[in-house]
């Protein structure tokens, strides 16, 4: 597994609570960009329009070239692969309030682009700084573990 961007502000602001792998369809141009790191999660999103899943506001660079003649928008709205049982599944958690679905990183297995999606519940502040606390404790105690 080839990870070709992250969303590293996700697992700040996010509990997850079931994790999901999904295809990507994109064009030709979106795959070389990203496969060459020139993609960015940190603003998106996920979307269930008509019975499809999207992934709003991902950066995707457009390439330097002249010689891909469709218009480059990086900031595309681009489909989802999924099968209709997990969209169903995905529609009906998300209609509960409070849930949502975060895109976690893209990656690349066996020459196919893939997502990994999380339906996930937003922090407060106070989840937050708990997080927070625990990853400062865990990091003093591999301290001390070295000094001895």
């Amino acid at each position: 597994m080839n990870v070709l961007c992250n969303n590293k502000k996700a697992s700040f602001k996010y509990a997850f609570i079931k994790k999901l792998e999904a295809g990507m369809a994109l064009t030709g141009w979106e795959v070389k960009s990203l496969k060459s790191g020139n993609g960015q999660l940190s603003e998106s999103y996920i979307s269930i329009k008509h019975n499809e899943v999207y992934l709003n506001n991902a950066h995707i660079k457009p390439l330097s070239s002249k010689n891909y003649k469709d218009v480059q928008n990086p900031t595309a709205n681009r489909k989802l692969l999924l099968n209709r049982k997990e969209i169903n599944m995905l529609h009906g958690e998300i209609s509960q309030k409070g849930l949502t679905l975060v895109p976690l990183k893209i990656y690349s297995i066996n020459g196919l682009i893939k997502i990994e999606i999380a339906l996930s519940k937003g922090k407060k502040l106070h989840d937050k700084r708990e997080d927070q606390k625990n990853k400062d404790w865990l990091r003093q105690k591999d301290r001390l573990k070295k000094l001895i």
